[in-house]
């Protein structure tokens, strides 16, 4: 079963949403396949907990993402866009 995120990247005050950690109580570990944000997507490996970032938001770029987002992430060899 896939689980898939969809949220803003930032929250109202500019703080990253995609966080290495997670600080409020947590209702299911592990559960999610794909966080996609107005910025980008990235796939969340459930196993070993990572993510790759797959495709960026029209506009946006890597340093955008890197520079907007708490958590660590690798970088897919393809790197898709949408419009």
């Amino acid at each position: 079963m896939e689980v898939i995120v969809v949220t803003d990247h930032l929250d109202k005050n500019g703080k990253s949403k995609v966080l290495q950690t997670c600080s409020l109580p947590v209702t299911g570990v592990n559960c999610v396949s794909r966080i996609i944000t107005d910025l980008c997507v990235f796939d969340v490996d459930r196993e070993k907990g990572g993510l790759t970032l797959v495709e960026l938001a029209e506009g946006v770029t890597l340093n955008d993402v890197k520079a907007n987002t708490k958590a660590t992430f690798a970088v897919a060899d393809q790197l898709g866009s949408w419009l």
